[in-house]
């Protein structure tokens, strides 16, 4: 393995953390005796591009730090290429991190286990799903808590209290979601649901166990549906997600299936807390897909 790997670094993650946490991480894997490169970009658009030639050009690793929208970026450049990824997690959910049992917000020693990781050999290979041309390490959502996020974003006020304001919105609004699934290329379901959560992973939110038994290299999602139930219903199951006990509620059911059909109208995915587009769309697990620095 080449002696030069790639710092990929979100400057703005976890409200200034990331640009932090790049030099603790970089002196980490330099002390390690590693060559580092560090890449940032004007954009989104940009940082992709220049991760992916970095990939392209032959990287002995990506080391992205920020939070879940960086990993998830950095999962564009490496999903289905041999160059692994590292992880220093210091954004504000921090799932993919979480599910992968990797420091969380400790950038030395997140570079520490990264060089470490490089040395020994010691790489997870792990499952991705995919919905169309992008890639998701978690969590897809889709439903009221896509609605929250929908919500949240476009309010320009509210400050740090917004998504609760936003939460508390969609409550007043709330309605169940005509659904049309189809799971494994089986038969079209047409249902009624509060929420779709399609996992790879187990938590999205920062620690919310959406799909609380999802494991990351299975080749399965495993999908949690919240069925349709009344408001007082969801404000008694939405805080068990928290400790993943909302799985014994009998309004929710889960499926381990290896691909899904999701059409519903006015409806918006996101996948790693990144908005995915409108549904329809269809995800697929595939295995294997990314192969993780970890201990």
């Amino acid at each position: 393995m080449t002696s030069e790997i790639t710092l990929f670094v979100n400057p703005t993650a976890g409200r200034g953390r990331g640009a932090h946490a790049a030099q603790p991480a970089a002196s980490a894997l330099r002390d390690a005796g590693f060559s580092v490169r560090t890449v940032l970009g004007e954009d989104a658009d940009d940082a992709l591009r220049r991760a992916r030639e970095a990939v392209d050009g032959g990287t002995g690793a990506l080391i992205a730090v920020g939070g879940d929208g960086m990993m998830s970026l950095a999962l564009q450049a490496v999903a289905g290429t041999s160059t692994p990824l590292g992880v220093i997690a210091v954004g504000t959910g921090n799932d993919f991190a979480r599910a992968l049992g990797l420091p969380i917000r400790e950038p030395a020693a997140a570079g520490r286990l990264a060089a470490e990781a490089l040395k020994s050999g010691a790489v997870r290979t792990i499952d991705l799903g995919r919905a169309g041309d992008r890639w998701f390490g978690t969590v897809l959502a889709s439903g009221f808590d896509s609605r929250v996020n929908d919500r949240g974003n476009r309010m320009r006020w509210g400050g740090r209290f917004k998504y609760d304001l936003a939460i508390l919105a969609e409550l007043a609004a709330f309605r169940a979601i005509p659904y049309r699934i189809r799971l494994d290329g089986g038969p079209v379901q047409e249902i009624e649901a509060t929420l779709i959560a399609v996992g790879n992973g187990s938590t999205y939110g920062g620690g919310m166990r959406i799909c609380a038994d999802a494991v990351m290299d299975d080749g399965l999602f495993d999908v949690t549906v919240v069925g349709a139930c009344s408001r007082t219903t969801l404000l008694k199951v939405f805080p068990r997600v928290y400790k993943g006990t909302h799985l014994d509620h009998p309004v929710v059911t889960v499926h381990r299936v290896s691909s899904i059909e999701l059409a519903a109208a006015s409806v918006t995915a996101y996948a790693d807390g990144e908005p995915l587009g409108a549904l329809p769309l269809t995800a697929t697990c595939v295995p294997g897909a990314v192969r993780v620095l970890a201990q």
